[in-house]
């Protein structure tokens, strides 16, 4: 009979004067409910808003394989998603930055999701099927904005799984490699791959995107094997990378 006032929560309760005061743990559960409806109606807005850019995405998507970038208006591009058209700058700048966004989590994050993994390949398998099935997209927007600007979107992520799978084979075929070298290799076949997955969109050559990641693999191992042989003293000899000038 002495506890039937008890407060329920009494045990979760850390404020003392809250506990001393009447009702007080009862306030502090209801600001606990209250944060969570919070947390709940911010994840809800959320959601939504994700919802709608990819909504929005599709609709410019459906345009940019019809016409150029600089055709396209954002009137357009909502009417097509059934829009009001002042919905659009809710979540976008305008539509160079949907594109971005766009490829952000459509191409980007193929990449992303296998960083780190042995098998590098499956990501850029991946993205080479993702540039093929969505063609005319990327090249309304490889003729709408710089190609520079295109490069460096893609660089970083290419730039992590290019080097990842360096430090592997240099490491299976225990080969030496400073930091030096490891970053002018890097760069060099990054460069390299943005360069020919243009080409290779653009139709100056033919190939599947099963090919070209077999392509770049055997590249990339005979690039390291042939270092091996060079140190080992089996193959030719080459001058040291960088080397200073006296």
């Amino acid at each position: 009979m002495q506890n039937r006032g008890r407060c329920q929560i009494s045990d979760t309760c850390t404020d003392s004067a809250s506990m001393t005061r009447p009702g007080g743990c009862a306030k502090i559960e209801r600001n606990r409910k209250k944060g969570l409806v919070k947390v709940r109606m911010r994840k809800r807005t959320y959601e939504a808003s994700e919802a709608a850019k990819r909504q929005i995405c599709a609709a410019l998507k459906q345009l940019m394989a019809q016409k150029p970038l600089n055709k396209i208006t954002v009137a357009e591009v909502m009417q097509a998603c059934g829009m009001a058209r002042q919905h659009f700058y809710y979540h976008f700048e305008d539509l160079y930055d949907a594109v971005r966004w766009m490829f952000d989590q459509e191409a980007i994050a193929l990449l992303r999701k296998h960083e780190g993994v042995m098998l590098w390949q499956d990501g850029l398998l991946q993205l080479f099927q993702y540039l093929r099935e969505n063609r005319e997209v990327y090249l309304c927007a490889l003729r709408s904005m710089s190609r520079e600007h295109l490069k460096r979107f893609f660089h970083a992520d290419i730039q992590a799984i290019i080097q990842n799978t360096i430090r592997g084979i240099v490491t299976e075929l225990r080969y030496q490699v400073d930091e030096q070298e490891l970053e002018l290799l890097t760069k060099f076949y990054v460069g390299a791959l943005a360069s020919m997955v243009e080409d290779w969109l653009l139709g100056e050559f033919q190939a599947s995107p099963e090919e070209l990641i077999q392509f770049v693999d055997q590249l990339l191992k005979d690039h390291v094997r042939g270092a091996v042989l060079r140190l080992s003293g089996t193959g030719p000899s080459a001058a040291p990378v960088c080397e200073e000038t006296p």
